[in-house]
């Protein structure tokens, strides 16, 4: 079983939830607003449908997981690119009605959890803390290939803190998909917000440091754009190799 290891004592789910839904809200008005869902996004052969898809599948998977935890299992032996693909062929108002049901209603479900109640994700256990940080991250991650395909500016807000504190919480995992030692020295990282304020977490004292702006250190550990398509700066032989393997999802 592979363990997240997180420790999320830095997103609060009263804020975490509200922001999750308001991220769905900003990524509905743009997908909306596209009449072809078949233009193709930054993913290899996945077009706008397929994300909008992908996201509403995941959606549905949170709510499997919740309520019928011992059919979870079946999820792990699914294609996401067959899902995806299944999802894109239903005409585009049938899905969009279908993604938007399913993201407010796992809203509502993740709400109503008690905080300590696990449920199976992905070879681990997820809380409600953990789903919403996660599908926040998804919603925004996937959200963010829509942008660049069809030229809106996904602007920045202080929603992308909970996906860098997920980050930050997550960060073994880019070692552990690097098939890399962990590292044994704390590692340090600072990131200035939209609004300019700075966001850290980690011993003030740390050696090992990260600096850069917020937005862009959550496009790396998405996966959405390459290091030296950012201006983040690694002090340090562990934070620099966190970087050049940043992820946040295996």
């Amino acid at each position: 079983m592979l363990d997240y290891g997180l420790d999320l004592s830095e997103i609060a789910l009263e804020v975490a939830l509200p922001d999750l839904r308001a991220e769905g809200d900003d990524l509905d008005a743009v997908v909306s607003a596209e009449p072809d869902w078949s233009r193709p996004t930054p993913a290899p052969r996945w077009t706008i449908g397929h994300q909008v898809a992908h996201l509403a599948a995941a959606d549905a998977n949170v709510l499997l997981a919740i309520r019928t935890p011992e059919k979870f299992a079946a999820v792990l032996e699914e294609d996401a690119d067959a899902v995806a693909a299944e999802g894109a062929a239903r005409p585009r108002s049938e899905l969009l009605d279908h993604w938007r049901a399913g993201r407010a209603e796992v809203a509502d479900a993740l709400g109503e959890m008690p905080l300590d109640q696990a449920f199976p994700w992905y070879g681990s256990e997820s809380t409600a803390k953990l789903a919403v940080a996660l599908r926040l991250m998804e919603t925004w991650a996937h959200g963010q290939d829509i942008f660049d395909t069809v030229g809106v500016e996904h602007r920045p807000t202080d929603r992308l803190k909970h996906i860098a504190a997920l980050g930050f919480a997550g960060r073994g995992l880019s070692f552990y998909a690097a098939q890399l030692p962990l590292p044994t020295e704390p590692i340090r990282v600072e990131l200035t917000g939209p609004d300019g304020a700075v966001w850290g977490w980690g011993p003030d004292d740390a050696a090992q440091r990260i600096r850069g702006s917020a937005r862009d250190f959550c496009l790396r550990i998405t996966q959405r754009r390459a290091l030296d398509e950012t201006g983040l700066a690694a002090i340090g032989d562990d934070a620099k190799a966190w970087l050049e393997n940043a992820r946040v999802f295996l």
